[in-house]
């Protein structure tokens, strides 16, 4: 386990949650926000995608009351993603995180604010990041005013920066800085 607060538990990908990723990332309802209902995941893309990737990206998954609901990474931002944020010249630890709710029954119900507040919350008070970026899609408001209430501010907008659905899509570039002290608990 990597942290826990109350109900909510984040730790580590193990190998058979694969057939979790796979339930989830073939269920349309989850893929019109993550990955895109036009790309389905079955086991072997799975296996690629999360137990395979080269790369320092720290893969979780995200129980609530003992139930496995959904799936979230954290990782720091490399050189070539600082430049295209505009922090190329800042020498502060940034982290980068994506995650989704893999069970829709969890929605609306404040699960995913607490995941965005407690992830920020370990990032900065266990990783030392001093500030942690999202590129959410702009249609997805649900999930925008979600990280709005947990402390990230809209920093600039990223013209067709996501292939999602067929089409390129914009994206917000949102952060969250330790300096501005917000309360994330």
């Amino acid at each position: 386990m990597l942290f826990q607060q109350g109900k909510l538990v984040v730790r580590k990908l193990e190998l058979n949650d694969k057939y979790l990723l796979v339930k989830w990332l073939s269920d349309p309802v989850i893929l019109q926000y993550y990955e895109g209902r036009d790309n389905p995941f079955d086991v072997e893309k799975v296996e690629e995608k999360f137990f395979k990737e080269e790369d320092d990206a720290v893969r979780c998954l995200i129980e609530f009351d003992g139930e496995p609901i959904g799936y979230i990474q954290f990782y720091e931002v490399d050189a070539e993603e600082r430049l295209a944020y505009g922090y190329g010249d800042s020498m502060e630890l940034i982290y980068g995180m994506d995650q989704f709710i893999g069970e829709s029954a969890y929605w609306n119900k404040g699960v995913g604010t607490q995941l965005v507040r407690s992830t920020v919350k370990y990032l900065i008070e266990e990783q030392g990041a001093g500030r942690i970026v999202m590129d959410p899609q702009t249609w997805n408001e649900r999930a925008i005013r979600c990280y709005e209430k947990c402390g990230f501010e809209k920093v600039k907008l990223l013209p067709a920066n996501e292939w999602h659905e067929g089409e390129y899509r914009d994206c917000w570039l949102i952060e969250y800085r330790k300096e501005r002290g917000e309360v994330y608990e």
